[in-house]
């Protein structure tokens, strides 16, 4: 695989939590997400001309899947190919517990693994829960910023309504790390398509549901 400006991982919480409806509403948001044409024009913007991005799936701390493996992409055509390969995924890990840190080592690995030279490396987190089995976050969190890797996350409120905090002190860090929010599964869409125009092309976005900081 070419080079590209940014190889962005993004780890899915597929756990007990999120019912069948809810992953449908997560997993569509994201495939919406990547029809958009803003985030399709994105991908192509930087000096490469691409982006290196792949899917994961995680529950407890037996059960991490990728979902999609790397695709480069360069445009709207490429864009829309992972948008389909996302929406034909299976949730093929087995409902369980919230391993947020076991989830955030295998994206880490996953981007260890990716084909592409990348400028920048990102982790994308995204779940409805605190990590309730295996490893804690805030140290796996620490590792993947001493590796150069920039993790951002989406909390989804309605379970923990205190999530948001516990993303920001455990999950988020590393240049420009941020955590967003959304109150439901429902406004999952529009919430990851303004988190991934932010990774993707680097926009400062503000709003409601933009919180900043983190380690690093």
């Amino acid at each position: 695989m070419n080079p590209v400006d940014l190889a962005l991982c993004l780890a899915v919480d597929v756990s007990a939590s999120v019912d069948y409806d809810e992953f449908a509403l997560m997993v569509g948001g994201y495939a919406a997400a990547f029809r958009d044409p803003g985030i399709a024009a994105a991908v192509a913007a930087g000096p490469r001309g691409a982006v290196a991005v792949a899917m994961l799936f995680w529950s407890d701390a037996g059960a991490q899947e990728v979902a999609v493996p790397w695709m480069r992409l360069d445009g709207e055509e490429a864009a829309a190919a992972f948008a389909e390969a996302v929406d034909l995924a299976p949730r093929l890990p087995r409902p369980g517990a919230t391993a947020l840190g076991e989830g955030m080592a295998a994206g880490l690995a996953l981007l260890a693994r990716c084909p592409a030279e990348a400028t920048r490396l990102a982790l994308d987190v995204s779940g409805d829960g605190r990590n309730n089995q295996g490893r804690p976050p805030g140290p796996v969190r620490d590792i993947g910023v001493a590796a150069g890797v920039t993790i951002s996350a989406l909390a989804v409120l309605d379970e923990e309504p205190d999530l948001l905090e516990h993303y920001r002190e455990e999950v988020i860090g590393g240049p420009g790390s941020f955590v967003m929010h959304c109150p439901d599964y429902a406004a999952f869409a529009e919430a990851i398509r303004l988190k991934l125009r932010r990774e993707i092309g680097g926009l400062l976005l503000s709003g409601p549901g933009m919180r900043e900081g983190g380690r690093g």
